[in-house]
């Protein structure tokens, strides 16, 4: 008998520690190879950890939401020195034990049996939880029958069906939630970016009739290879416009160094809501994509966020952030810069309201801005300037796609 110690894995990029988010085994279980043992997240992503080997878990180095040095110890499993790996070692209770990986030629999309404990990548685990779902009843399609989104929507659904009227009687129950991973790090750097920037917020409303009649017609008549698009395309072509004009707001503020680093490639960040939480993926070199180009890596790397596949280039790098929250969105917001950039470009609902033309009203598709810039390297005056660049450009689209 033996002892495997893992310990915290590199994650990359000059990282010294990472959270402990979650763990998905507990001492005395039986676990094998490629069995996911947690989850770890930093800045930018979370990451599973799997076994190297199978084992019985013996020690666990600490709790969820613990901050880990890299290379500190994180498990501790009992092993075979020698022989079949596989085997369960010798004078260890077996009970509650994971099945074995699949043998060859077995389905690797059948699904676990009810009951037992289920694959799942963390997001799927986060929705699950926050559901009040145990994952071990959900069917799952994915290799060895791990749980997907799809699954945990499939089994939503049919169990919705099955809920009765529930009692009237008062609840007063607690629940003490800590917090933890993605929504630790939102925590943290909304915090950063509120105590640390002045912000200015502007509001500007913009006539976006002529945009969405062309968004439809090109949506119409779009070859099938092409995505479907949505406003934010134009917006981002729009702020490269308007960045070429005041480069300045596409720049990350050094505040410790009093610099600004003025950026020439047009990476835009837009903030996305994950079951895990608001992240913000990247739409990397906008001044060098086409509309169409735009909107295909925009509905590629905001559906890896949400699915928990982006990678951490994927998820950093922006000098300029927008955000929407489509239907969702409100009259008007007050957007968080997304530190150390020294912009953000906040997008509301469209809705048809009557606008005066000099003679009649007349119903027009209106949307608002809500804009805001770092006051300490930012002038109001030049934050008004920018957005109404940006209206202009939105209101009048032939704009984006002419030079000037």
């Amino acid at each position: 008998m033996g002892e495997h110690l893992i310990t915290m894995p590199d994650v990359g990029e000059g990282i010294a520690e990472a959270e402990l988010a979650e763990w998905f085994v507990t001492v005395g279980e039986l676990v094998h190879e490629d069995t996911v043992l947690a989850a770890v997240t930093t800045d930018k992503a979370t990451a599973e950890l799997p076994s190297p080997v199978t084992g019985r878990v013996v020690w666990l180095g600490g709790e969820a939401g613990d901050i880990v040095a890299v290379g500190a110890p994180l498990i501790r499993l009992a092993v075979e020195d020698a022989g079949d790996a596989d085997q369960v070692p010798d004078g260890l209770p077996i009970p509650n034990a994971d099945p074995p990986s699949p043998a060859p030629g077995h389905d690797p999309a059948a699904a676990h049996r009810e009951g037992e404990k289920a694959s799942a990548s963390p997001a799927v685990r986060h929705r699950a939880r926050k559901a009040g779902i145990d994952l071990g009843r959900v069917p799952g399609s994915g290799p060895s029958g791990r749980v997907t989104h799809e699954d945990l929507d499939a089994y939503l659904t049919g169990d919705a069906r099955g809920t009765g009227t529930p009692s009237l009687r008062p609840n007063t129950t607690v629940e003490q939630i800590k917090v933890t991973g993605v929504r630790r790090k939102i925590a943290e750097k909304m915090t950063l970016a509120a105590s640390r920037i002045p912000h200015i917020t502007y509001v500007e409303e913009v006539d976006v009739t002529a945009l969405e009649d062309l968004r439809s017609t090109l949506n119409a008549n779009r070859r099938a290879e092409r995505p479907k698009l949505t406003l934010l395309p134009f917006l981002m072509q729009a702020l490269v416009r308007a960045i070429a004009d005041q480069p300045h707001l596409n720049a990350l503020y050094d505040d410790e160094a009093g610099i600004l680093h003025q950026h020439g490639s047009v990476h835009v960040g837009v903030a996305t809501q994950t079951p895990a939480g608001l992240v913000v993926p990247v739409v990397r070199h906008v001044e060098a994509r086409d509309l169409w180009d735009c909107g295909a890596e925009l509905t590629r790397v905001t559906e890896a966020a949400r699915t928990g596949s982006a990678t951490r280039q994927e998820l950093g790098g922006s000098a300029i952030t927008v955000t929407s929250l489509g239907a969702l969105g409100g009259i008007a917001s007050t957007p968080i810069i997304n530190h150390p950039e020294v912009a953000i470009i906040g997008v509301n609902r469209i809705a048809t309201r009557p606008v005066w033309n000099g003679a009649a009203f007349i119903p027009r598709k209106m949307m608002n801005l809500s804009s805001s810039f770092d006051h300490r390297v930012i002038d109001g005056w030049d934050a008004a300037v920018f957005v109404q660049r940006i209206k202009t450009l939105l209101e009048t689209p032939a704009l984006i796609f002419v030079d000037a």
